[in-house]
């Protein structure tokens, strides 16, 4: 076993168990807030890159559509169905079925923009990135702020076009359902990619803020108080250097900054 392995645990295991955790909870809610969302980020994004959205994406995506259309469907015709009870359809012009054939044009006219990159990849900067916001919201307040318009400004427009819609007919409530449900599955996304960014950059803040006390905890003179920021008490005056090297490398590594995962 090497000496790395063999040092004393701090209370950094602990919280790297729980980093694990979190980093978890945080794939599975930015892949599925990217399932429901998609149908409405090709609507807002205009100039999407090629790989901003994965490529198992616009499949589960037009499942969803399509399940949610149907299940609507069956639970309006079941309705109806009930003897002695007069129930109508949902009032509106548009429903989900309009919705998923807006969203198989839409995605067919990016899917020929998006393959005229792949092919000519000379023509994209970064595929990646999601594309400009709207032009409107450049003329709100903070709308020139990148993240402030994405985790606000444009899930409280889906919103608002939700509700504006539904109360003027022009949509059904289960479309006006689901556009709701988007707009906050859209808000968590966009916090996601926005906390990953801010997390990855404070790391590498708090590695070099702690450089210095792991210099001091390899001379042997730090304090009590510099140890405590790295949750670790105070080492043995009598500790071999070996086991202090290790000590020293299992906290550096603790701390060292992880390399950023591209969200998928």
């Amino acid at each position: 076993m090497s000496q790395t392995q063999s040092a004393p645990p701090t209370g950094n295991a602990g919280q790297m168990g729980i980093d694990n955790i979190q980093e978890t909870a945080m794939n599975v809610i930015y892949t599925v807030s990217g399932i429901v969302t998609m149908p409405v980020e090709i609507l807002l994004r205009l100039q999407f890159g090629t790989t901003y959205f994965p490529a198992p994406n616009l499949f589960l995506s037009a499942i969803m559509l399509i399940l949610v259309s149907a299940l609507f469907g069956i639970a309006t015709a079941m309705t109806q169905m009930i003897p002695f009870v007069r129930v109508s359809g949902p009032a509106g012009m548009f429903g989900m079925g309009s919705f998923t054939s807006l969203f198989f044009i839409a995605g067919a006219v990016h899917g020929f923009r998006t393959w005229r990159r792949m092919i000519h990849m000379e023509l994209e900067e970064n595929s990646t990135f999601e594309g400009p916001a709207l032009f409107f919201f450049a003329l709100l307040p903070k709308g020139s702020s990148f993240w402030f318009v994405r985790i606000v400004y444009e899930p409280a427009f889906v919103f608002a076009v939700a509700i504006v819609l539904g109360n003027l007919l022009i949509i059904q409530f289960p479309l006006v359902l689901y556009l709701q449900f988007a707009a906050l599955f859209l808000a968590m996304k966009q916090y996601i990619a926005w906390y990953r960014t801010w997390a990855f950059i404070r790391h590498l803040m708090d590695t070099t803020n702690v450089g210095p006390i792991i210099a001091k905890i390899v001379n042997g003179t730090a304090t009590e108080n510099e140890l405590a920021r790295v949750h670790l008490a105070s080492l043995p005056t009598n500790l071999p250097p070996d086991m202090r090297r290790a000590t020293v490398a299992h906290i550096a590594r603790a701390f060292s900054a992880p390399m950023p995962e591209e969200a998928k």
